[in-house]
């Protein structure tokens, strides 16, 4: 039986990749984590995307605070917000964590080593990254060498997948659409949060709710949670 495992926050890209990742695998479990982000609603999310799935397992890590920084999603720091995507910042957006992704796939990679698994999925994508360094395909490429050598002295060991990796927002969309069926797509992307702030169905201003927006608008695409802000306004 082929297994497979996914980092699952609940968010769009998480979300696509665990629909792909069943489609392609006997037998899928998830790992969400805890690790005191300012949008924790999204860990329900994460749970709801599961249980549409059917996954074999899923669990929530607990980090506590151990992610410290001065980004928005782990500090008091003020949350950037914006209008329209032309006015998203260049470089490293201030919501960059240090050393999030790294910990997330080490930890991933434990799990994994528990249940057999070789096979990791992750959301990470450097086409719309907004300048996190741990999203880059050179990144996700050292990281399955170092955990395969220092887990089990083998670079080759672990399979990070990718399938986001080099594509932008509405190309992710489409693919998810193309992977899940309208139906389901409806149902399964209504359960996503992407807001750093940590509003349902999006504040629409945040740098995620701008990136996701715009990527459902240049797929063409209705985003199911559209509906969610419009009731909640």
């Amino acid at each position: 039986m082929s297994k497979a495992l996914v980092i699952l926050s609940g968010g769009q890209d998480s979300t696509t990749c665990a629909a792909i990742a069943c489609q392609q695998f006997d037998e899928v479990h998830a790992v969400t984590f805890d690790y005191g982000q300012r949008h924790a609603i999204e860990i329900e999310s994460a749970e709801a995307v599961a249980r549409s799935l059917n996954l074999a397992s899923h669990e929530i890590i607990s980090m506590g605070r151990v992610l410290k920084g001065s980004s928005p999603l782990v500090s008091d720091t003020h949350l950037g917000t914006y209008d329209k995507p032309d006015q998203l910042p260049g470089g490293v957006e201030p919501t960059f964590v240090p050393g999030r992704n790294l910990l997330f796939m080490t930890i991933a990679a434990n799990r994994a080593a528990v249940l057999g698994i070789r096979d990791i999925f992750t959301g990470l994508c450097q086409e719309d990254f907004g300048g996190y360094h741990d999203c880059r395909a050179v990144f996700v490429a050292a990281m399955q060498t170092a955990i395969g050598e220092g887990f089990y002295g083998d670079p080759d060991y672990f399979t990070f997948h990718t399938p986001l990796m080099n594509l932008n927002k509405a190309d992710s969309v489409k693919l998810a659409f193309e992977t899940i069926g309208s139906d389901d797509f409806n149902h399964l992307f209504s359960l996503t949060h992407t807001c750093y702030a940590g509003v349902k169905g999006g504040c629409g201003r945040c740098h995620a709710c701008i990136l996701r927006d715009r990527g459902f608008h240049e797929a063409g695409v209705d985003d199911p949670l559209w509906q969610l802000r419009a009731i909640a306004a």
